[in-house]
Parts: C-alpha cells; structure tokens; sequence
C-alpha cells in the first residue's frame, strides 16, 4: 500500500502545482514515519521517498542504525530538547522547529564540534494556539536576528503546524501568513540567513499548503495510515 499511497501523493502535489502555476520539482515530500516500524520507513524509501522526518530522537536513532544502507535525508520534525542536539547533530539533514535562542546556540555548538553547518528552520505559532511551540510571528524577525552571531547553523526558511480543523481551507490565512513573512525576511542581509523553505502541509491540508508556497510537505498518514499508539 505504501508505494500506492506515495504515488497518489505525488499526483496530487503535481496536479496542485499545474494549478498554482509551479514547478513540482519545488516541492519535498518529507515522509513522517513517527511511531512506525523500519521495515516501513525501507519501503517508502524504497518507492522513492528519501526524506524521512521523525518527532523523537530515541526513535531516529534506532531507525537509523536499522537503515544505515539506504540514502535517507533525516528530518527532525518535533520539538528538540537541548540535551538531545548532541545525538544528531554530526548527521541531521534538516532541523524544522526552533523556536528558542538557547536551543539554536547549543545547536550551533554541537555543529562547530562536528565541524559542519546544520540547517534549521524557525517554527512560527501562526494560529496563537497556546498548545503549540513557536514564536509569534510579530517576533520572528527579531529572533532572527538574534541569531545572526552563530556561524554553525544556516537559517533556511519557516515551518509552521497549520490548524487541526474538518476543512482545510482553515488552514489558508496561517499558511499565506508564513510565506508573507519569509517575504519579508528575505530582504535581511545577514550571514546565516538564507530564508528559502516552507515546511508547512500535513496529510489533511497539503494542497492548501501548495497553493500557499509550501516547498516541504510533512505527510505521515496519507503514506503510512493511521499512526500507532504508544503507551
């Protein structure tokens, strides 16, 4: 079913980009396979889909371990807690949600240890949900420049969690707001911004997404079905 399910997908996202009047090569497909086996992850990897993002640290690391032949670009999609930058930190491809000033230091810290450049991405509350992390989007060009002193980490673009709601056209207002302000954080000239991605788009409102700018789409259920209790 994966393969079908990821075919669909790309389909869809190809038919979206026809009608917003964009190339379908702008657009990543980020396959969440949070809480499911590495058996699974091969398969989608398998049908094509290289980008894997994954919530938790434990579980990155041991499907990494598991799919250590296989070319895989690992995300890391969830709120990441300081003390876990150490463990990815030599090998992650992407990091979408920070939000905090000390988290993007200890990242820009363990990246001068592992001697390379990590890419992140600042995650933007565009629904003012309490329950969400991010920064108000009224801030995100001050915490921007607050980081403009790490030379370990690239500011590549926006990642924003849209609204759970039946229609997700609800989602429209929130996602256009990302993009507005990417827009506008692309006229600051800093040397470790380069503000390019927006990592917005789930299984229930990707294609609104598309239509919004979206270039990484984190889709779980729509490839992997419905996601497996733990505990």
């Amino acid at each position: 079913m994966i393969p079908a399910n990821i075919e669909r997908i790309r389909e869809k996202i190809l038919r979206r980009c026809n009608a917003a009047g964009r190339a379908a090569a702008e657009v990543t497909l980020v396959a969440v396979s949070k809480t499911f086996p590495a058996a699974t992850v091969r398969e989608a990897v398998r049908a094509g889909v290289h980008d894997i993002g994954e919530n938790y640290i434990q579980e990155v690391l041991e499907k990494r371990e598991q799919l250590g032949d296989l070319d895989i670009r690992w995300h890391a999609i969830g709120h990441l807690q300081r003390n876990k930058v150490k463990y990815v930190a030599p090998w992650i491809s992407l990091i979408h949600a920070v939000d905090d000033l000390e988290l993007a230091r200890e990242i820009d810290k363990r990246a001068a240890q592992a001697e390379r450049i990590i890419d992140i991405l600042v995650e933007v509350n565009t629904t003012g949900e309490r329950s969400k992390f991010g920064v108000r989007p009224e801030a995100s060009a001050e915490f921007v420049h607050s980081m403009a002193g790490l030379e370990n980490i690239h500011i590549t673009g926006l990642m924003t969690i849209g609204p759970f709601l039946p229609n997700p056209e609800g989602s429209r207002p929130m996602f256009r707001r990302l993009r507005e302000l990417r827009d506008e954080l692309g006229r600051i000239r800093q040397s470790n911004l380069q503000v390019q991605h927006l990592s917005m788009g789930m299984t229930g409102d990707f294609e609104v997404a598309i239509d919004e700018g979206a270039t990484l789409l984190r889709i779980g259920t729509a490839i992997f079905g419905s996601r497996k209790r733990t505990g």
